[in-house]
């Protein structure tokens, strides 16, 4: 007997149905949540893996990244930046041991306004992957989207063939500046743009539809498609089940594993909300932004301005917490405890 359509989406979970549409990403450093939800990718940030090294099942790649730092040598700075570089890689390898996938890594927010040392630590990072045997094929950087680390990722990709994931991205003015570099793939933030205007304005709930962080995402989708630009879009720091299916369609999701534990239980019906049709027909004129022209644009949207710093500051915050755990484990294994 045949199962009708209707019946057999019934069964299909709301994360089976959002794969038909868009590449799922798990956005977590915690690589055995990874496998009960099957993404194609994955990505970490400085937030993500500090939580994970914090969790006894990783200590040993804690461990072994110090010992790699202290066998390297130099300053005690050398050996806490080598270690956490080795750290990040570590975590990579086993999350791409994993998924089919890219893994995405992210480049120290501490150098977001320094495009030359941005590029250094992204060929670090990627010299430590290919170390390690795995292709640069399989590795995103992650790098914030100030104008120093957009112009670091066209660099990146033009001269190294470096492939880019764009971070912290909140404004239009971002997402063309990014597009106009011919990055990879950008990472416009949902969840951090909902929070602010929830924290900044009267309304304090609002539908998926009406989502800030939903419009901006999708204006930016619309925007890349209609124009043609070969950079994707992965929609990324949700909030809320709700979110994510308002963005069915778009290229990639980068989704927790708490979500994708929601949606995997989820059997509401999904449709594709973003399309290349839907994107053809909207009402976007192209731009072009040289330095001053994003930088004017960008600072002309409050919420984005003060996200972007905010986001900078909290990764920052959690690089240096994950250095002071490194430096008192260094010093007890130097000190032979």
């Amino acid at each position: 007997m045949s199962v009708s359509p209707d019946k057999r989406r019934k069964m299909e979970s709301a994360l089976d149905q959002l794969k038909k549409y868009t590449v799922v990403v798990a956005d977590t450093g915690d690589f055995n949540a990874i496998e009960e939800y099957k993404p194609q990718d994955a990505t970490t940030n400085p937030s993500l893996i500090l939580a994970a090294a914090k969790m006894t099942a990783y200590q040993h790649l804690v461990d072994q990244a110090i010992k790699y730092g202290i066998a390297k040598g130099g300053s005690e700075e050398e050996q806490v930046t080598n270690t956490m570089d080795k750290l990040f890689v570590s975590f990579g390898l086993e999350i791409l041991k994993k998924i089919p996938g890219r893994v995405s890594t992210e480049v120290d927010a501490r150098l977001s306004f320094d495009k030359d040392a941005m590029v250094a630590r992204a060929r670090r990072l990627i010299a430590l992957y290919e170390e390690a045997g795995v292709s640069k094929e399989r590795v995103l950087i992650k790098l914030s989207s100030t104008w120093e680390g957009i112009q670091a990722g066209r660099e990146l990709e033009e001269k190294y063939g470096i492939h880019c994931n764009m971070t912290l991205l909140f404004s239009f003015a971002q997402a063309v500046a990014c597009a106009e570099a011919q990055v990879t793939l950008i990472s416009p933030f949902v969840g951090r743009i909902l929070d602010w205007y929830k924290e900044n304005t009267d309304r304090k709930s609002f539908e998926p539809h009406e989502d800030p962080g939903v419009i901006s995402v999708t204006k930016i989708y619309n925007y890349y498609k209609k124009f043609g630009y070969k950079t994707v879009v992965m929609g990324a720091s949700f909030r809320n089940t709700g979110e994510v299916k308002a963005l069915a369609g778009c290229d990639l999701l980068t989704i927790s594993p708490g979500l994708l534990g929601e949606l995997s239980q989820d059997h509401s019906a999904v449709t594709a909300s973003l399309t290349p049709q839907k994107a053809e027909a909207c009402d976007l004129e192209k731009l072009h932004l040289d330095e001053k022209a994003f930088r004017w644009l960008h600072n002309e949207d409050r919420m984005a301005v003060e996200k972007l710093s905010d986001g900078i500051r909290k990764f920052a915050a959690d690089a240096v917490k994950l250095e002071t755990m490194i430096k008192e484990k260094m010093l007890n294994v130097k000190n032979g405890q």
